[in-house]
């Protein structure tokens, strides 16, 4: 509680002067008795012993006129919370070679961008306030789901993006994702724009150059953080036999480690390597903690006027002290 006009309260320095002058109030009229042992027996009435009532009452009405003239106000502090999201866009390789069984859910042999898309998922939902959206690439690159707050729609395409199944469709153009990637954010009013990029081979499509691309995510004030899938070496991956069954067979896929590394570095990012699925959630946990949603809030302060829970009952003090003075406590001259 504050008080508007506070200066007022100074008047309440005139209360422990009434109180003085009233303690030490001489009478100008007095009764003498030569002997007043007989008086000694008599007890004092329930009037005489409530007596000081009525300075009471008129202290109590004067203190509580002072305060409200003081205009006392009660602050009622409401917080608005704001916050800086950071725009994101995934990059999701969906080439061909992200049909490789080098990863396993449940013990079991699961393709790359099964395991992918189950890491994103999580990923989203543990996000706030951040706009998020997704690019695909193979041979050519497109965007799956525009920057958005809908995380449900979001997990839902997610959910729905395959590996390519046409040949003249297969490839990894790495730089026409990145490039798809800027052309959703470079708008973007967010503090913090960032790209993930996943793949799990080397840039064959020469359309765009990735390095290139990060240079022109630099300008945009994108970083880029890079994830390579797949373990070294051959990997089992699903071919037709000769009677038509699918069988897993090794096969060797390029990566290109270097070029990933230089597109992070040239933007700010990292390079990540995941050889398994929990190495990818581990990757994915830790850019979650890099990129954290800025969050500020501002207190602000409205004050409530409160005189009248002081003004009201001084004026009731204040009447009861004039009722009583004239009647049950009224002096005889």
């Amino acid at each position: 509680m504050i008080f508007n006009d506070s200066w007022f309260l100074i008047l309440l320095i005139v209360i422990p002067v009434i109180i003085h002058f009233y303690r030490n109030r001489t009478f100008t009229t007095s009764i003498k008795f030569s002997d007043i042992s007989n008086l000694k027996r008599i007890k004092p009435s329930l009037m005489f012993k409530l007596r000081h009532i009525l300075i009471i009452l008129r202290t109590g009405a004067l203190a509580l006129l002072i305060i409200g003239l003081a205009r006392p106000q009660k602050g009622l502090k409401s917080t608005k919370i704001i916050t800086e999201g950071i725009d994101i866009m995934l990059a999701v390789d969906v080439s061909g070679s992200m049909r490789a069984q080098d990863f396993t859910i449940g013990h079991k042999r699961t393709d790359r961008l099964s395991v992918v898309k189950q890491v994103l998922h999580n990923f989203i939902l543990q996000r706030k306030n951040d706009r998020i959206g997704m690019t695909v690439f193979a041979r050519y690159a497109y965007t799956q789901c525009p920057l958005t707050l809908d995380y449900g729609v979001l997990t839902q395409l997610v959910d729905k993006t395959k590996i390519v199944d046409v040949q003249d469709e297969d490839g990894t153009a790495i730089g026409s994702g990145i490039a798809t990637s800027i052309k959703r954010l470079q708008d973007s009013k967010a503090k913090s724009k960032i790209i993930i990029l996943l793949t799990d081979g080397r840039n064959n499509v020469f359309d765009i150059d990735p390095i290139t691309a990060s240079e022109v995510a630099k300008t945009f004030g994108i970083k880029i953080y890079t994830v390579c899938v797949g373990t070294y070496g051959e990997v089992p991956y699903p071919m037709k036999d000769f009677l038509g069954r699918e069988v897993l067979t090794p096969v060797r896929i390029d990566i290109d480690e270097d070029t990933l590394k230089e597109i992070a570095n040239n933007t700010g990012g990292m390079y990540f390597r995941a050889t398994d699925t929990k190495s990818l959630k581990k990757i994915y946990g830790e850019i979650d903690k890099l990129e954290k949603t800025e969050t500020k809030s501002n207190t602000y302060t409205d004050y409530k006027e409160i005189f009248v829970y002081f003004v009201i009952p001084g004026l009731l003090l204040l009447l009861l002290e004039i009722i009583l003075a004239n009647t049950r406590f009224r002096k005889i001259p």
